[in-house]
């Protein structure tokens, strides 16, 4: 009887794609030696490697390729989890195994769009690299300075996907944002000139959700964004996924159903923003709180 498959989206095929090249490079491995060792052919790795491919993959198969691969148990359970995962999306926990996978990383590495929704806290792109490390110390009070300052390092290196030419980051930040104050009065007056330079370039697009307009579309729901890509000549090549962003792990959305509602969603607080006019009134506002 034959293995049946499981229809893995395809935000979940590029993950799974991705970790197993990385395991491949890291063990010195070529598709041929994978192969061999999974016995099975050099086409069938290769549609595994491949995260356009819409085929179904069967669970077996992507058992034994990982572990020609170089996957421990854990590192291939958790591939085996993302190719299972469908309209209930997929954690990933702050664990040992999972940060060679590096989810919102690898999926910046190929989006042309990210839409970001901060209803406390600037996000990571937006950034200075003073708030940034305010925060790591704040949220990990014991940890090593060197480990804090490898984490802001690592935030600040992915902010160089705003330098490129096919990607445009919409971000809305709730008032509230501007309020609260993360370290010292200059730590927010360099964040806040940060965040109007940002919104002065081309590709990039910030708007404040003012509170005289009342509660925000999203309710009380937390940060996410939407990131992706849509492309029109290639369609197997287009892509999207929600990132909910929780304490210590995330949520990964890539059903369409759900993807959808969440574009609905930013579409409807984006019209309840503040336009770029009033937007960057109100950061010049909130600047003048953090006089220094």
């Amino acid at each position: 009887m034959a293995t049946r498959g499981t229809a893995a989206g395809p935000a979940s095929r590029m993950q799974i794609a991705r970790g197993l090249r990385q395991l491949m490079d890291a063990n010195g491995l070529r598709q041929g030696d994978v192969a061999r060792s999974a016995e099975v052919s050099p086409g069938t790795v290769n549609r595994y490697l491949m995260w356009q491919d819409r085929s179904s993959l069967k669970i077996p198969t992507l058992r034994a390729i990982a572990r020609a691969a170089g996957a421990t148990e854990e590192q291939t359970e958790i591939l085996v989890g993302l190719a299972r995962s469908q309209a209930d999306g997929w954690w990933m926990d702050n664990v040992q195994a999972v940060p060679w996978l590096s989810a919102l990383h690898a999926f910046e590495e190929i989006a042309q769009f990210e839409h970001v929704w901060a209803p406390s806290l600037v996000p990571g792109l937006a950034q200075t690299a003073d708030y940034a490390r305010h925060l790591h110390q704040q949220q990990d009070p014991e940890a090593d300075p060197a480990v804090i300052e490898g984490r802001v390092e690592t935030r600040m290196r992915r902010q160089d996907i705003l330098d490129r030419e096919d990607m445009r980051l919409s971000i809305i930040l709730d008032q509230a944002v501007l309020k609260r104050q993360v370290g010292d009065p200059k730590v927010m007056a360099e964040q806040i000139d940060h965040l109007r330079a940002l919104a002065e370039r081309p590709r990039v697009r910030i708007q404040v959700l003012p509170f005289d307009v009342g509660a925000p579309d999203a309710g009380s729901g937390g940060h996410f964004l939407v990131l992706g890509r849509d492309d029109v000549a290639e369609p197997l090549s287009s892509m999207s996924v929600v990132y909910l962003e929780l304490h210590r792990r995330g949520l990964y959305l890539d059903d369409p159903g759900e993807v959808t509602e969440y574009k609905i969603l930013f579409d409807d607080l984006r019209s309840q923003a503040a336009d770029r006019g009033r937007t960057l009134d109100l950061l010049t506002a909130a600047r003048s709180e953090y006089a220094v």
